[in-house]
């Protein structure tokens, strides 16, 4: 008979971004990651967009298809943190009722959830609009963008509000970080 090692890691958690198109959730996630994974965490980005490319490729943009994305997403990061990973997941999930769906299946599995919302107005993304989404909106290309002309249900009670207007993106990652400490989660 082997003798088996058990891993003593820490726990998994989920570590869900919200916010508007280039709010900065990707960019705090990456950063927050980095830091994770010196300190010895097991650690993956979901990123909202790579994921659409692969798991929910050939959905649109409709109400159902974002749900059915967010749900999607949400296994994936239910699943990793089940298992032990960080799981940051910068993802617009503009309906409240597609996050808490998530967040329900996290506690049903007794699995740790943190949902941040990246706070940013509208008119710092816009000249952010670090993917052109905003300028493709406003000259008529594109239609449905969170926040502009499609909406975006401000998360009432998150777990952490970062303002990344009023802060760099190391400090947001901190801020992060630090309220992940606090829960025993980093």
């Amino acid at each position: 008979m082997t003798s088996q090692k058990f891993c003593t890691c820490r726990p998994g958690a989920t570590v869900w971004l919200t916010g508007l198109p280039s709010a900065g959730k990707t960019t705090i996630a990456r950063e927050l990651a980095g830091r994770l994974r010196a300190e010895g965490s097991r650690v993956e980005v979901l990123d909202g967009d790579e994921m659409r490319s692969c798991l929910s490729a050939g959905l649109g943009f409709g109400r159902a298809e974002r749900e059915t994305h967010v749900q999607r997403v949400g296994l994936v990061a239910e699943v990793l943190a089940r298992n032990g990973v960080i799981a940051l997941v910068p993802v617009i999930a503009p309906y409240a009722a597609s996050r808490a769906a998530v967040r329900e299946r996290h506690a049903n599995s007794a699995t740790a959830y943190v949902e941040v919302h990246v706070a940013t107005p509208v008119d710092v993304c816009r000249t952010r609009d670090v993917k052109g989404l905003y300028a493709r909106q406003a000259a008529g290309a594109i239609s449905g963008l969170t926040g502009v002309d499609d909406p975006y249900q401000i998360p009432e009670v998150p777990d952490l509000r970062i303002e990344t207007h009023r802060q760099t993106a190391a400090q947001s990652a901190t801020a992060l970080h630090t309220a992940l400490k606090e829960r025993g989660l980093a």
